[in-house]
């Protein structure tokens, strides 16, 4: 066939299909063998994933990537704490984080992930969320909600997105709809009050008060028929009635945990992440805890100024939360099964600014990961002496996106649809294989 005989709209499709095939692990290259390159990996096993998101911007070599010891009295830049051996030879973390240290052997360290959003927390939450930068023509769906969209809840009667965070666009479905949106929890005790019936609302009245809410529901849909905010309202409402039996409220009844396991945990973050457990163990899918608690250091993990002083109070809480979570998940047989991930918008840079803290930093940063069914007990990716650069192993956030995706067992190079337009699921992410056994 000559380029004659190809229409505009052929060509463009076969040229598309061959750069796809070029750029994404997933696609098979024709004639190719395993001699002349890496074998293809299989999908994933992972089936839940918990995401801790540390909002403002943790700084890297005050965590999980220590250099050498800074003073900010002085303004030399290096890190802020000592740094203490893990049970992974020849990988350190910082003094604060003992408790992860001694598990670290459950971790996968990945030191280079990078973007190019610096001071603009918003877009750099969003680019860590969807993988994408903004656009003025289209919401890109959060991570959290690809995931529920193409893997849904493991069991019935609960919801597939869970977010103990900030609920905002960032996290959302974008144009994936409400179906694939998040059930947001303020209380760790109460759950979700939408959900819970009042005690003085008996069973006969609830059965009335579903049947005329059907046929109102029924109605509207065909009023409105193909107005997609009230499909998008219809299809919350199925889901908010989906849930509000006893079986999913059941399990925020945390008092049910023995008391030390609780006090292993720690205070509010803790018990945000022993309730994760617990909905995983319901087969909740994805689950976003937030550890962006300010008033324990006046800043939480933005740490200009005078926050710097008390951040080694949220990294203790971390160490102790993450830590438990590891082990008790272990316990119950459900690690390999769960892909944790602990993430912010950017790190923080080696040198100190006026005040005794740290500014911005998105060239070279850590995305800490456990469990999952990772090749597990490695750091991947080397930065330079102050973590101010990649050395060896860069790993952009489309990479990252597609190595959480290609664990929970989701093709990272699968085509979504916005209407009619097709958008891939990572933005040319490639999966990290050195995360894989």
């Amino acid at each position: 066939m000559t380029f004659s005989d190809v229409s505009r709209r052929e060509f463009l499709a076969r040229s598309a299909a061959a750069g796809i095939a070029a750029g994404f692990p997933w696609a098979p290259i024709a004639g190719a063998t395993e001699s002349q390159g890496k074998t293809p990996l299989s999908a994933g096993q992972a089936e839940h994933c918990i995401f801790i998101w540390l909002g403002g911007g943790a700084c890297h070599i005050d965590t999980w990537d220590p250099k050498r010891k800074g003073d900010p009295k002085t303004k030399t830049p290096g890190s802020y704490y000592d740094a203490i051996d893990t049970a992974i030879p020849g990988v350190q973390v910082c003094q604060h984080l003992p408790r992860c240290a001694e598990v670290l052997d459950r971790f996968v360290l990945m030191r280079t992930v990078n973007h190019d959003v610096i001071d603009e927390h918003a877009a750099a939450t969003n680019r860590m969320h969807t993988g994408r930068p903004t656009a003025g023509t289209i919401v890109y769906p959060s991570i959290g909600s690809i995931v529920a969209h193409k893997r849904g809840a493991a069991q019935e009667n609960v919801p597939a997105y869970v977010l103990m965070g900030y609920p905002n666009i960032t996290r959302g479905p974008g144009f994936l709809g409400a179906k694939a949106g998040y059930v947001y929890l303020i209380d760790t005790e109460a759950g979700p009050a939408g959900l819970s019936r009042p005690s003085d609302v008996s069973d006969a009245r609830q059965s009335r008060r579903e049947h005329l809410l059907a046929h109102a529901r029924e109605v509207s849909l065909t009023r409105a028929d193909g107005i997609q905010n009230v499909r998008d309202y219809d299809a919350a409402l199925g889901e908010a009635m989906r849930l509000s039996g006893p079986d999913f409220l059941r399990v925020f009844q945390l008092r049910e945990e023995q008391s030390d396991l609780r006090t292993a945990y720690g205070g509010e973050f803790g018990q945000r992440c022993l309730l994760a457990r617990r909905l995983i163990e319901r087969g909740v899918r994805f689950i976003e805890v937030s550890h962006n608690l300010n008033f324990v250091n006046g800043t939480g993990w933005d740490t200009h100024n005078e926050g710097q002083v008390n951040q080694h109070l949220l990294i203790q809480e971390l160490d102790a939360a993450v830590s438990t979570l590891v082990l008790d998940l272990e316990r119950c047989r459900l690690l390999d099964k769960t892909l944790i991930v602990i993430a912010s918008e950017f790190g923080r840079p080696a040198q100190f600014d006026g005040g005794g803290g740290r500014g911005h930093h998105a060239k070279s940063f850590t995305v800490a990961l456990a469990g999952g069914g990772l090749k597990l007990g490695q750091a991947i990716g080397v930065t330079d002496d102050l973590g101010m650069s990649v050395v060896d192993r860069p790993i952009s956030v489309p990479d990252w996106h597609a190595t959480i995706y290609h664990a929970l067992g989701i093709d990272p190079s699968e085509e979504l649809y916005a209407g009619d337009r097709p958008v891939p699921i990572t933005d040319r992410g490639r999966v990290v294989h050195e995360a894989f056994a």
